[in-house]
């Protein structure tokens, strides 16, 4: 019985969950679409991307959208966990579909700046490169959506940012200096 019980439950709160997922995007027609915000919301989605495209290292390609893929996995996975713990929030709703997921700091900036961090002076010193990318991202980047309306840290000290955004470069580094990344049609010889 308690399992029927759970089952009408989580319906319900599927119900309601639909029903913000719609309040999110009527906030997002009638309220957001006209500003500033908005529209650089937006193109913070986009132009991260297009400049990491013109000046990637282009034969480090592969490494580099993988290392951007943990990224985006990771950042995604500890701000749901967060948001359901109501820990931080992001007041601005770029888009509304999913609105919790489709943010730019996930999506683009995280992971480009990750990926740039991670191709500028590749043989400096990783520990000094991740505290200076991390301290950037934190207290830079972090206070300044505070400051916009963006981002809404609660209680959330912004040196715990700067632990996330030490984690993320790490993540990112580690992706990168794989040595088991090889083309999967490629031959090895046995004994060399």
């Amino acid at each position: 019985m308690a399992f029927e019980e759970g089952l009408a439950k989580s319906e319900k709160a599927y119900e309601q969950f639909t029903e913000i997922s719609a309040a999110f995007a009527d906030i997002v027609k009638n309220d957001f679409i006209t500003t500033w915000q908005w529209w650089f919301g937006l193109a913070l989605f986009i132009i991260p991307w297009l400049v990491w495209f013109k000046y990637r290292k282009k034969d480090s390609t592969g490494r580099l959208l993988l290392a951007g893929l943990l990224i985006i996995i990771l950042s995604l996975t500890i701000d749901l966990a967060a948001l359901s713990l109501g820990l931080w929030s992001y007041p601005m709703i770029i888009i509304p579909l999913a609105p919790f997921l489709f943010l730019p700091y996930h999506f683009s900036l995280a992971p480009v700046g990750i990926m740039f961090a991670l191709q500028i002076k590749p043989q400096m010193n990783s520990l000094l490169k991740g505290i200076l990318f991390s301290a950037i991202a934190a207290f830079g980047g972090m206070n300044f959506f505070n400051a916009i309306d963006f981002y809404n840290p609660k209680s959330w000290s912004t040196l715990y940012d700067f632990v996330i955004f030490l984690t993320l470069y790490y993540a990112g580094y580690w992706i990168t200096r794989m040595e088991s990344l090889h083309r999967l049609d490629e031959i090895k010889s046995e004994g060399k």
